[in-house]
């Protein structure tokens, strides 16, 4: 692995995708820094194809072998080597001439790529909660063996990941997640029933893709950053706490047994923590929004709503319990939240469904990879049968 952090060569996985597009551009502002080495995708292999025309990687993939048939290579450049495949996505991933590897595949289909740039060695940049939600331990257990670095490149666990460079881990108390309350802070529980899925699609601050705003309206994103935290950073689940933060300015905070309290401040802007993730441990100028001091902010906090948005408490118990738990709940909360777009599940349903069809699972406190795929495939069938 190449250690000049001055000349990096990235692989990214679900580059087509919303933060795929926004790491492409903040490698595009850094300029010959950057090397794109790879890109993947699902099915989008026109976007796919005019990445790979603009910026020449050494390998494409598209892990759809299905539309192979469909696929105009002669589009994706003389440079690009198309592959098919997820078999091609894990080589890609944890190819020698890797030094970063960003996976911004939502669901549990970037589980196998961070699996194989970790057990690689690489810099891996984990974008998609699935996989610490689903095996974190397994997960922080094979970048110790292995020597890989995971930095976390949702802005929450950035922010906590670069506040603790104040202090040592055992110096931590607490870690405080900030959350925006979604479009529905301060709804009642019989308003929500009523909620459509374009009004849940409206989130007031972040510009994100349909899941990850539907979590973020029923506050499921932050259950399942709960989960993440707990082995991002080694800590008990009393140490994790969660507040409400409108502005989205304050991405999280540490506070040290002394009382310090350390927080990471900017526009809500994924380009930040990618270009963190990049670069580390180097700061560097770059694309990202910067906070204007000149006018005048308000920082709100409030306490959450667990009894109208209770899909956060199972965050809670999920982090607690662990073994299977983790990708039971991510399995059922990604089935729901499919219902609920394609209108078959009420918004105020989806974290009953998610607990129901977590309390009749076969909890193993100590799984392998296949058994948590295994319950993985079954919640995703139990979460499509469930009715109220």
């Amino acid at each position: 692995m190449n250690d000049d952090s001055s000349h990096n060569r990235i692989v990214i996985l679900g580059s087509t995708g919303s933060i795929g597009t926004s790491c492409l551009e903040v490698v595009e502002g850094l300029g010959n820094n950057m090397e794109v080495l790879g890109l993947t995708a699902h099915t989008s292999w026109r976007d796919l194809a005019a990445q790979s025309r603009k910026y020449r990687p050494r390998w494409s993939v598209l892990s759809d072998e299905r539309i192979r048939s469909r696929v105009e290579t002669s589009e994706f450049g003389s440079d690009t080597e198309l592959c098919f495949g997820t078999d091609a996505i894990e080589d890609v991933a944890a190819a020698d001439e890797a030094d970063v590897v960003i996976c911004g595949i939502v669901g549990v289909a970037g589980l196998r790529g961070v699996s194989a740039a970790i057990s690689a060695g690489k810099r891996v940049g984990i974008a998609n909660k699935e996989p610490l939600v689903m095996a974190g331990g397994l997960m922080m257990k094979a970048a110790a063996e292995h020597g890989a670095t995971i930095i976390p490149v949702d802005s929450e666990h950035s922010a906590i990941y670069q506040a603790m460079k104040s202090g040592h881990p055992s110096e931590v108390k607490r870690v405080v997640l900030t959350a925006s309350g979604g479009p529905f802070r301060g709804w009642k529980r019989e308003q929500l029933t009523d909620v459509t899925p374009e009004m849940a699609l409206a989130h007031p601050t972040w510009d994100m893709g349909a899941k990850i705003t539907i979590d973020s309206a029923t506050l499921m994103n932050k259950a399942l950053e709960i989960i993440e935290a707990k082995w991002l950073f080694g800590l008990s689940v009393d140490q994790i706490e969660v507040v409400i933060h409108p502005q989205s300015i304050i991405h999280s905070f540490v506070e040290f047994v002394d009382g310090s309290v350390i927080a990471q401040l900017s526009p809500p802007d994924m380009k930040l923590p990618i270009q963190y993730a990049l670069t580390y441990p180097r700061r560097v100028s770059g694309v990202a929004r910067k906070l204007d001091w000149s006018t005048g902010m308000n920082l709100q906090f409030d306490p959450p709503d667990l009894e109208n948005f209770p899909g956060l408490q199972l965050g809670f118990e999920v982090a607690e319990r662990g073994g299977t738990c983790g990708a039971v709940l991510n399995a059922a909360n990604e089935g729901a939240v499919a219902r609920f777009l394609a209108g078959d599940l009420r918004f105020s349903e989806i974290p009953r469904a998610c607990r129901a069809i977590l309390d009749a699972h076969n909890f193993d406190p100590d799984p392998t990879m296949t058994e948590l795929l295994r319950q993985d495939g079954w919640a995703r069938e139990e979460i499509q049968q469930w009715r109220s």
